[in-house]
């Protein structure tokens, strides 16, 4: 399983929000660069960079920043928020980014996000699936910064999609994000077990590297991982096995 390390910018400065709630935020003294550049340090191949006031408007607001990011090199960047027209994924790809992540408009509008899955490639294209359980245990989507939705479940989304159309999934559990309560393992693996084509990244409450391990044996590819790494809550040793690009201790 991979470690994908989280970016989140709101207003060009990298912060952390409580379970998505904007009136709970943490900010970081790292400069986005200065926070990629330990990232990359660490051995990640990726990272995942959130444009917080995008996700929000609804329209990309820290491109700028992102564009930078991505002109740095030697580490991929999946970018994601406020994405909803195909002129922004192909500016996003042509700065450099790796991959898009698409929200809201994978719940919104399917057949329009089919589309672009189609023209620009399902490795090329991230569909990302913030849930919170219902009183049944049923994981139902939100959408437009977590502040709509519950009308699908995250089961019934995948079913508007072909096998074939799509592989990256990121799936979110909103109460456990920013909270340090460990990931939701049985969620993601029902997820593992129901759309084994997927290739799911967790994202939502790792804490240590027990938390990365639990991931790992439910069958996730990937774990985006944020507070717990700004907080150096897992040291470099415990993070080496699932930053494929670390270097061996000497």
């Amino acid at each position: 399983m991979l470690l994908i390390p989280a970016i989140d910018l709101r207003q060009g400065r990298c912060v952390r929000l409580f379970q998505g709630d904007f009136a709970a935020e943490t900010r970081y003294a790292y400069a986005p660069g200065e926070l990629l550049e330990h990232y990359r340090s660490l051995g990640a191949l990726w990272v995942h960079v959130v444009d917080l006031d995008g996700a929000r408007e609804g329209a990309p607001a820290n491109r700028q920043v992102i564009a930078a990011l991505a002109a740095r090199g030697g580490v991929r960047l999946q970018v994601g928020g406020g994405i909803r027209r195909c002129e922004t994924i192909e500016e996003l790809l042509s700065a450099g980014v790796g991959r898009v992540v698409i929200g809201s408009a994978a719940v919104e509008n399917p057949p329009q996000v089919l589309e672009w899955l189609a023209r620009f490639g399902p490795e090329r294209l991230c569909l990302a699936l913030d849930v919170r359980l219902d009183e049944h245990g049923d994981p139902q989507v939100r959408t437009r910064g977590w502040r709509e939705g519950g009308a699908r479940s995250l089961w019934e989304v995948l079913s508007l999609y072909p096998p074939a159309s799509v592989r990256h999934v990121l799936c979110t559990d909103i109460a456990r994000d920013g909270a340090l309560a460990g990931p939701n393992c049985p969620l993601y693996g029902a997820a593992v077990t129901r759309f084994p084509h997927i290739a799911w990244q967790a994202s939502g409450g790792v804490r240590d590297a027990s938390d990365l391990q639990a991931l790992a044996d439910v069958g996730v590819t990937a774990a985006v991982s944020g507070k717990a790494l700004l907080e150096r809550r897992i040291t470099p040793e415990e993070l080496r096995p699932f930053l494929p690009d670390a270097s061996s201790p000497a």
